[in-house]
């Protein structure tokens, strides 16, 4: 068997279509979706990212404002500045880019942001709305892999998925997801005594450790879909994920590669975010 690749290329296109077309009807009715992203200090592999999320917006007919300021702004007048976004009515979602300066906490930036308009679903509030089964903005990257696992065609309800991480930005939201979905599921992590045993019998599982070749082969049952939220590099410098893919994609059933599956499934499921924080926004 040999898996059927899970192209978030595609997938992203046709969902990135589909914000377009509702931003455009939102702009008819007098409202355009705006998303404010902050920058604070020099992260270059935040600039690329970045620089990738306001491209998306102005791609897609959302409107995008880019704030940068020096490393040495304080915690306080971030704060202010976050204050004054969330009482910007043409402003309906706000994004503070990670990773901040040592002298802010990010803890206290993501609790000043207003959760109706949370895009990355970080905040304390945004998670008490997903672990409770609300509606309202969920973190990007698991809402992206829920996307991805639905685009097989494979109904979730009923069967096992297997988280292996246990992260506030992956781990822990992916698996309340996969819950909300009827799925039964089992979080694994770095204190899991023999992480194979849980995976081979795994219908679905998604890999979100940050570490290359977590998942062989050999710890996959067969036909299962695997989903690889890995960034890593190999010995030679290319870009993997936490997944053998080689081999593992000779026994699963569905299988995301890296790059090109999840990784433009996350700027695309932020685009979701903000129009769904505009239209529902009064």
């Amino acid at each position: 068997m040999t898996a059927q690749l899970i192209d978030g290329v595609a997938l992203s296109r046709q969902i990135r279509s589909e914000v377009g077309a509702r931003a455009a009807a939102l702009a008819g009715r007098g409202r355009t979706p705006g998303l404010a992203v902050i920058v604070v200090g020099d992260d270059p592999a935040s600039a690329v990212y970045v620089r990738n999320k306001v491209k998306a917006c102005h791609e897609h007919g959302l409107h995008s404002v880019l704030e940068k300021y020096d490393a040495a702004l304080s915690e306080p007048e971030l704060l202010a500045r976050v204050a004054a976004l969330n009482a910007d009515p043409a402003i309906h979602g706000i994004l503070v880019q990670m990773p901040l300066p040592r002298h802010i906490d990010p803890q206290k930036v993501i609790a000043a942001i207003d959760t109706r308009k949370d895009v990355d679903g970080f905040s304390v509030l945004s998670a008490g709305e997903l672990m409770s089964g609300l509606p309202g903005l969920r973190p990007c990257t698991p809402y992206g892999c829920m996307k991805l696992i639905e685009s097989t065609g494979q109904a979730i309800k009923g069967k096992h998925a297997v988280v292996i991480g246990r992260s506030n930005t992956v781990g822990k939201p992916m698996a309340l997801l996969l819950l909300q979905a009827h799925a039964t599921v089992t979080v694994c992590h770095s204190a899991t005594p023999d992480l194979a045993v849980h995976t081979r019998q795994a219908d679905i599982v998604v890999a979100a450790v940050g570490r290359r070749n977590t998942l062989t082969a050999g710890m996959v049952k067969p036909g299962a879909i695997v989903i690889d939220v890995g960034m890593n590099r190999n010995d030679a410098g290319k870009l993997c994920g936490d997944v053998d893919f080689g081999a593992v994609r000779e026994v699963a059933g569905w299988i995301t590669p890296v790059p090109g599956g999840v990784g433009p499934m996350t700027i695309t499921m932020l685009l979701v975010n903000t129009l769904q924080a505009a239209e529902s926004q009064p």
